[in-house]
């Protein structure tokens, strides 16, 4: 493969999240790529008019991308993602990976047998507050961590302002929404902090005023194997957002109120696609790889069959 600056990228999806992609690849300079879309996007095509565009995956393989950003609705992710592996591409996978375990495995085999390079899309990672307090629990500042809370809630209506979010994937069972799959970002920052969890209780709800036929809340226990206990409360209702995490340790607590930094959220977007890119050329393996996406995964999973049968259910 040749390690030029810039080299063929296939997008697919182009609502919000393969909007924002784009436009900073542009501006890291890449200029070569090809979008493979239904057309059902309500944003404006504008700003693509110069990039081929595909309707059929095919023909957007065609183009031979050395890499493709899968950034479509939650429950078409492995269509896309198991057609570029094949292909022979590297992949961005927009979080989560998948709604479900279907063609998990089968990807997994195929990216080790292609050595393909996979990065999986939690940008919270490159958070400069959660690399703070990662670097903190590093050197113990606050002792053993006894207990944890993350809460995140978003009014669901006012999210994309431009579009009915009664039609959005987020708002949508057939393409993987609902709070436990949208909102799944503490899953897999809460691992990047405290390591693996061993168990998962909760519970969920839908309310009848937002009309849409997912959950629209959630509260999660989680048991680590490190010995701390999170809860993590997701929810479509909150006005205005909140987003935040308290961790308590033995000797201190750490907080981080994300929603007063929104000024550095492009920034995190920015330095998952800067990552992916240098891995590409590099060979090495990103901060959030595809195991840490499927881990992710099962503990949502888990989170559902726990409010499903309403009982303890153990991830080891």
């Amino acid at each position: 493969m040749k390690k030029t600056v810039d080299f063929p990228i296939l997008i697919a999806g182009f609502g919000s999240i393969g909007r924002r992609h784009l436009r900073n690849l542009r501006a890291l300079g890449h200029k070569n790529f090809v979008l493979f879309r239904t057309g059902k996007s309500t944003l404006p095509d504008d700003e693509i008019a110069d990039i081929p565009q595909e309707f059929d995956l095919d023909k957007a393989l065609a183009h031979k991308p050395i890499a493709t950003i899968v950034s479509n609705p939650t429950a078409l992710h492995m269509h896309v993602a198991l057609a570029a592996a094949r292909a022979g591409s590297h992949l961005f996978i927009e979080k989560p990976i998948s709604h479900n375990l279907d063609g998990i495995e089968e990807l997994r085999k195929l990216v080790r047998k292609k050595n393909l390079i996979v990065q999986v899309g939690f940008q919270f990672r490159f958070h400069p507050g959660l690399l703070k307090i990662k670097r903190e629990l590093a050197k113990n500042k606050i002792g053993k961590v006894v207990s944890v809370q993350a809460h995140w809630g978003e009014y669901l209506p006012a999210w994309h302002p431009w579009e009915d979010y009664r039609k959005s994937y987020s708002a949508k069972t057939q393409l993987g929404g609902g709070v436990l799959l949208t909102l799944c970002h503490p899953f897999d920052y809460l691992r990047f902090l405290l390591g693996e969890a061993e168990s998962v209780l909760a519970t969920k709800r839908r309310e009848n005023g937002l009309k849409i036929d997912v959950e629209d809340t959630a509260d999660i226990l989680l048991s680590y194997k490190s010995g701390a206990v999170g809860n993590v409360h997701l929810d479509y209702w909150q006005k205005p957002p909140a987003h935040y995490i308290r961790i308590v340790g033995e000797n201190g607590i750490i907080q981080l109120d994300f929603m007063k930094s929104q000024n550095e959220r492009n920034l995190m977007f920015v330095s998952e696609m800067k990552q992916f890119i240098s891995c590409i050329k590099s060979g090495k393996q990103p901060q959030c790889s595809l195991d840490d996406g499927i881990q992710t995964l099962r503990i949502i999973l888990a989170a559902k069959q726990s409010a499903k049968e309403k009982r303890l259910i153990k991830l080891t």
